[in-house]
C-alpha cells in the first residue's frame, strides 16, 4: 500500500505526537455522536479542533467551516467522520491545503483515497479511531 500508510504504532504515535491541528470533517454538534465525543476528547488532550461541517457554524467552543478550503493555515491531520464513499473529494481538499495526514475514522475504508492521499505525500490512517488509538498509544 506505500511507505505513507500508517498500520505501524510507532508511526501512528509519532503522527499524533506531532499534531497540534486536527480538521474534523463530518464533526456533530450531536454531543451523543461519535464525531463529537471524539473531537472533544482531542480537544481535551490540547489539539486545536477545526470542525468542518456546511450545517453549523461552531462546535465546541470552534468556528466551524463549511469544507477543507475554507480553513485557514496549515493543518496537521484531517479526521473524516463520513462514509467510505464521500471521503475522495475530502483527499483531493485535504491535498488543496497540504494537510498532513489523512485519518478515516473506525469502519471507513477506501483503498484508492488512501492511495490516492498517499500519493499527494501524506500520511494516511483507515479504519481506525483517532480517540482510541490516542488513548492506546499515549495514555
Amino acid at each position: 500500500m506505500g511507505k505513507n500508510v500508517l498500520t505501524d504504532d510507532e508511526e501512528i504515535k509519532q503522527l499524533m505526537a506531532s499534531a497540534k491541528k486536527i480538521a474534523v470533517v463530518g464533526l456533530s454538534k450531536d454531543p451523543s455522536k461519535d464525531s463529537y465525543r471524539v473531537a472533544k476528547y482531542l480537544q481535551d488532550q490540547g489539539y486545536k479542533i477545526i470542525p468542518v461541517n456546511p450545517t453549523i457554524s461552531e462546535v465546541l467552543g470552534e468556528k466551524a467551516y463549511p469544507s477543507l478550503k475554507e480553513v485557514p493555515g496549515p493543518v496537521d491531520i484531517v479526521d473524516v467522520f463520513r462514509r467510505p464513499e464521500d471521503v475522495p473529494p475530502i483527499v483531493e481538499a485535504a491535498a488543496g491545503i497540504k494537510a498532513g495526514a489523512l485519518w478515516m475514522q473506525l469502519g471507513i475504508v477506501n483503498e484508492d483515497a488512501a492511495k490516492t492521499a498517499a500519493g499527494a505525500g501524506m500520511k494516511v490512517v483507515m479504519d481506525r479511531c483517532l480517540k482510541v488509538e490516542h488513548g492506546r498509544l499515549m495514555g
